[in-house]
């Protein structure tokens, strides 16, 4: 029994020492594995996903670097998109694309743009799919040349003389601005053609835009050269009675040059020679628009002096064309805008009469003080460089121009 109890106890003492054992943590080292990549990035080394991530960033970098510029195309004529990059500061880059891509509008400033020439370069820009600001204080301009416009939604109207200056915006820089000035021989238009431009020009370095400006043949004097080419610096009296609107618009070349060589600001300059058509103002002292006024008031046709002088005339559609054709080049200017057919005001005058009243009679008048005797535009620069040139003569001109003027006279 003493035995067996003792076995007993052995075993009982090894179950003890066994579970012990059993409840006793190990030790032993396990091997040491090598560090792992964060998840993310190990995500993205399997199974080449990086290169895929890089592609497509390329992809999306360069499909942002082309939009804007796609965005910009033109149409030029018959031929295939050209991608346009108006840019005050550089010259535009013309780079073939593919043909389809949708136009966007441009906002276009036109100073000046309720009167005679300012609104059919309105109607212009409005039927391209431009947006359109005019600007303009009434002096010379009507409303009327304008209310056709009115519940468009891409036209805006501002009334405000630009002898004082205006504060206007543009969220993207390659906006297009056109800007008009007042024909007048007044004190005003001294100031407009001068401080008028000023303003415009320091508004155009402001927010980059390509300018505009309107100039005349009047540049030319009385000219001893004839025809008259952009290379003749003219012959001006400085203080006669037509030195406000000559020296104006003299003075407003002078300072578009200084901003476009001193402020880098992209400048166009066109010299106007004699413009007629609807909307012309009935009594502004155009001798065209004299005429066809009298003629349709059965009123003795005026003509100064011994109506020897020459003039040439150009239909407005022809000269809006041109201002397009020269704000799209690459070409500064100046560049003559006229038509080169040249009448004398007696010519002109037969013309009226054989359009209007053939029973019409000619008043003749003393001549005014620094009347020109000759002018007439050479118009090769405009087109070699343009490709410009004025279609409508002055017959075919004249009758769209005096339907307009018997429809407003028989309004007064």
């Amino acid at each position: 029994m003493k035995h067996l109890y003792k076995q007993t106890g052995l075993n009982h003492l090894k179950r003890r020492e066994g579970d012990a054992d059993d409840q006793i943590p190990t030790h032993t080292r396990t091997p040491r594995t090598p560090k792992t990549l964060p998840r993310p990035l190990n995500y993205l080394l399997r199974e080449q996903r990086l290169l895929f991530v890089f592609v497509g960033f390329l992809l999306a970098t360069t499909f942002f670097l082309v939009q804007p510029a796609l965005l910009r195309l033109g149409p030029v004529g018959p031929n295939p998109l050209l991608l346009l990059n108006h840019n005050s500061h550089n010259h535009r880059h013309l780079l073939p694309v593919p043909a389809g891509v949708r136009v966007p509008p441009r906002r276009v400033v036109v100073t000046g743009g309720a009167g005679f020439v300012g609104s059919h370069l309105v109607d212009k820009l409005l039927s391209r799919g431009d947006d359109v600001i005019v600007i303009d204080n009434f002096f010379t301009g009507r409303k009327e040349n304008l209310v056709h416009h009115f519940g468009n939604p891409r036209f805006e109207l501002i009334r405000h003389d630009v002898v004082e200056p205006i504060l206007l915006e543009s969220k993207e820089r390659n906006d297009i601005h056109y800007f008009m000035s007042l024909r007048s021989k007044l004190n005003h238009g001294y100031k407009t053609n001068v401080m008028g431009t000023l303003n415009m020009l320091g508004l155009a370095k402001r927010i980059g835009a390509r300018f505009l400006l309107t100039s005349t043949s009047e540049v030319y004097g009385d000219p001893l050269e004839h025809p008259q080419k952009e290379t003749y610096w003219g012959n001006v009296n400085p203080i006669g009675v037509r030195s406000c609107y000559d020296e104006g618009k003299r003075t407003a070349e002078t300072l578009t040059m200084d901003y476009h060589r001193g402020a880098d600001v992209e400048v166009r300059i066109a010299r106007i020679f004699n413009t007629y058509g609807p909307r012309m103002c009935i009594d502004d002292g155009r001798v065209v628009s004299n005429f066809v006024a009298q003629a349709i008031r059965k009123q003795p046709l005026t003509v100064y002096g011994d109506g020897k002088q020459t003039r040439s005339f150009q239909y407005v559609a022809d000269l809006v064309d041109g201002l397009m054709a020269l704000m799209e080049s690459e070409h500064v200017g100046p560049f003559n805008l006229g038509n080169p057919g040249e009448f004398t005001m007696l010519e002109l005058a037969e013309v009226v009469k054989d359009t209007i009243d053939p029973s019409a009679t000619i008043e003749f008048k003393e001549n005014t003080a620094d009347d020109p005797h000759m002018r007439k535009p050479d118009i090769t620069k405009a087109k070699e460089l343009l490709h410009w040139e004025p279609k409508i003569s002055l017959r075919e001109g004249l009758p769209l121009m005096v339907s307009d003027f018997q429809k407003r006279v028989l309004e007064e």
